[in-house]
């Protein structure tokens, strides 16, 4: 009886270890993952806006970058954006406000004196 219980205790083992590691089947244990790409790429055709960058995602990888660290490095770039682009608005809406309209021009002419009598 104690035979019969190891004889079948080892074929558990080797089917447990066969269907783990797939029969010998194929190249490898498992089947080839294809590299993930980048699902949402920066805007080429137009400037980057915050919305790009917040929708922006790196894919994972083994052996790849820091989420945390690629996530601050984000945050901010969308930070600097947003308040280059406050700034900018900023400085046109002065720029605009400082320039005179082209149709108000103030004449400095005197005034044709009137006939004394």
């Amino acid at each position: 009886m104690f035979l019969f219980l190891v004889i079948a205790l080892a074929v558990v083992v080797a089917a447990v270890t066969l269907a783990v590691v797939g029969g010998g089947e194929g190249t490898g244990p498992l089947p080839e993952a294809a590299p993930q790409r980048l699902h949402d790429p920066l805007p080429a055709d137009r400037q980057v806006e915050r919305s790009d960058v917040d929708r922006l995602r790196f894919p994972l990888a083994a052996r790849g970058y820091r989420m945390a660290d690629v996530d601050d490095a984000l945050n901010r770039l969308g930070a600097e954006l947003a308040e280059r682009d406050a700034r900018i608005a900023d400085l046109e809406s002065a720029l605009s406000g400082a320039q005179a309209p082209s149709g108000s021009q103030v004449s400095f002419e005197k005034p044709a004196p009137e006939d004394q009598q």
